[in-house]
């Protein structure tokens, strides 16, 4: 409010001396011109500014059940994800040595991490690596879903599951 009080303040003060200003030479007469513009731009903005005392209507859902269900499928899809290639090798090993779920896990972070951290070796920025080595992952699933198709007897989404939840004897 103490704005739009001085800034009338300034337009009437802009005003009243625009007048004594006239009889005065045109080199005088511009400074004025220029004290007026701010005074001016200023008022405008005063008045495109929105209003700070609307009142406003927050609604929020409650969250039931399903939602938290649904975001930690969500959690647990996206490490998947992140885990893609090193699952994928550590399916492979798996074929040739006995795996149980915990070594499974951490021999997949682990290749995992060493192939992000080549990536980002070899890659310079960090946003860059990431997107080339979420490419990586994309392609590794892609192939993934080649491999289950392709192959009757080898269900290769189930033995990984089963690997990563410790159920292969």
């Amino acid at each position: 409010m103490s704005e739009e009080l001085n800034n009338e303040n300034v337009e009437n003060a802009a005003v009243e001396s625009a007048p004594v200003q006239e009889s005065a030479p045109a080199e005088q007469a511009a400074p004025v011109e220029e004290a007026v513009a701010p005074a001016d731009a200023s008022a405008d903005s005063a008045t495109e500014a929105p209003s700070v005392t609307q009142p406003q209507v927050i609604v929020q859902r409650e969250r039931g059940f399903a939602h938290y269900v649904g975001f930690a499928l969500l959690c647990v899809l996206s490490i998947c994800f992140f885990f893609m290639p090193g699952i994928a090798l550590t399916f492979g090993v798996s074929r040739l040595v006995s795996l149980n779920g915990a070594a499974a896990w951490i021999f997949s972070a682990i290749l995992s991490f060493v192939i992000w951290l080549i990536f980002k070796l070899k890659i310079k920025g960090f946003k860059k690596s990431f997107y080339f080595y979420i490419g990586l992952c994309v392609v590794v699933l892609a192939a993934l879903i080649a491999i289950e198709v392709l192959t009757e007897n080898l269900n290769v989404f189930s033995s990984i599951s089963a690997l990563l939840t410790g159920a292969v004897g």
